[in-house]
């Protein structure tokens, strides 16, 4: 076997390696809310994730990936020895996919964005010294550390006080829900569309201004109205007296708006982060067929397929610690409660991308979690879970930027 056959058969080993710590730690987030509160089974969940991860990730994934994630490292620093880029690209994969694969059996929700950032960086500074790392990008990855947890606990903080103040606090609580359901429906369908219009659909074309984008996200909310109205209607009523099953059935009313919104964030999960494992490959696979280093590299259909194939097989082997976490650790996830999380993680991932600051779904999954605890008060939190995934955050980029050096320094001195 000749080098350039090894390397390509090591890179895609690294990738499918990365694609299913991916699906165990990310994709576990996205629905960790609807297993936690009784809305998906574990098995069902699965299915929801399998369906909307992969056709992200095949159907909207990026078709151009850049060559270094983010624009952390200049690529030009390798135009003398390509060759070193493909063994900087395997080495960021390996060290980011070993820290996911940590994460995930002790139950820690990390960021895949924030791990292969962290390992680029790594080898980047080795390969071409601090000059060859964009510190910016760097400060604006460590700041979103803050901004993504805190804007998706405020939101979730605040919705969920809304509905306990119009919703749960009333002696009729489902009476209040049936009211507010249609007006709910139509900000989850507006907001999701608007996610999916604008500039969500660009590799099929869709590539929508904010203002056509949100003059056919209203048009679908209106919709989502009019044909949730009388459906609401049609919803059974309890006796006021029987407390226990109005709650209950009020609950029952927010699964479904909870799943939909699970499975909106695992679609774009698919569509987005399935560029940190395959889009090393990429280019590993563009280097190794032309022998130059490009700024952007095309996607073949056959990577998007594995990385999106191989992130529903992570979930389904590895997933199931981290669902605890987000489900069942954090605080009590009813299904009133785990919509709030997850339409607040949508809502600011929505906003903060199209602002254009780099937030980690998985951080701002987690404010919202903490968000919706904290509205309930600050005994319903475990604050040692809460402490241990701060550490485990704060690690991700020092650890695989670390570890991604050592990988990149080995294959320097055994293969060059």
């Amino acid at each position: 076997m000749d080098l350039n056959t090894f390397l390509m058969v090591f890179a895609v080993s690294a990738c499918i390696y990365m694609a299913c710590n991916i699906g165990a730690n990310d994709v576990a987030n996205a629905m960790g809310t609807s297993v936690g509160s009784g809305s998906l089974t574990f098995k069902q969940a699965i299915y929801v994730a399998a369906i909307a991860e992969f056709a992200g990730a095949y159907f909207v994934g990026g078709h151009v990936s850049d060559t270094i994630r983010k624009g952390m490292l200049d690529p030009i620093i390798f135009s003398d020895a390509p060759i070193h880029l493909v063994y900087g690209m395997i080495a960021a994969l390996v060290a980011a996919a070993l820290w996911l694969n940590i994460a995930s059996y002790l139950g820690w929700p990390v960021s895949t964005t924030h791990s292969i950032v962290g390992a680029v960086v790594g080898f980047g500074v080795t390969a071409g010294g601090l000059d060859a790392i964009t510190w910016s990008k760097v400060w604006a990855v460590v700041i979103s550390w803050i901004v993504s947890p805190l804007m998706g606990g405020v939101v979730a903080f605040l919705l969920f006080r809304f509905l306990t103040n119009q919703v749960f606090r009333r002696r009729n609580p489902l009476l209040y829900a049936k009211k507010i359901l249609p007006y709910m429906i139509f900000l989850v369908c507006v907001i999701l569309a608007n996610a999916m219009f604008y500039k969500g659909l660009k590799n099929l074309y869709l590539d929508l201004s904010f203002a056509k984008a949100m003059f056919y996200s209203i048009i679908f909310g209106v919709i989502g109205f009019l044909v949730s109205k009388p459906l609401a209607k049609k919803i059974p009523d309890v006796p006021k007296k029987e407390i226990h099953n109005q709650l209950e059935a009020t609950e029952n009313i927010f699964k479904y708006l909870q799943i939909t919104t699970a499975f909106y964030i695992a679609f774009a999960h698919g569509s987005n982060d399935v560029a940190n494992a395959v889009g090393p490959l990429a280019a590993v696979f563009s280097i190794l067929e032309s022998g130059t280093v490009a700024m952007k590299v095309a996607m073949p259909s056959w990577i998007l397929a594995l990385g999106g194939g191989f992130i529903v097989f992570g979930l389904l082997i590895w997933g199931r610690r981290v669902m605890e976490t987000i489900g069942n650790k954090i605080t009590e996830i009813t299904p009133s409660r785990g919509f709030c999380a997850t339409f607040a993680g949508a809502t600011v991932v929505l906003v903060c991308s199209k602002m254009g600051l780099p937030v980690s779904t998985t951080h701002t999954l987690v404010g919202s979690v903490i968000g919706v605890g904290l509205a309930r008060g600050l005994p319903t939190l475990n604050l040692g879970i809460i402490k241990e995934i701060i550490i485990s955050w704060v690690a991700t980029v020092p650890f695989t930027g670390l570890l991604a050096a050592i990988l990149f320094k080995i294959m320097l001195f055994t293969l060059s």
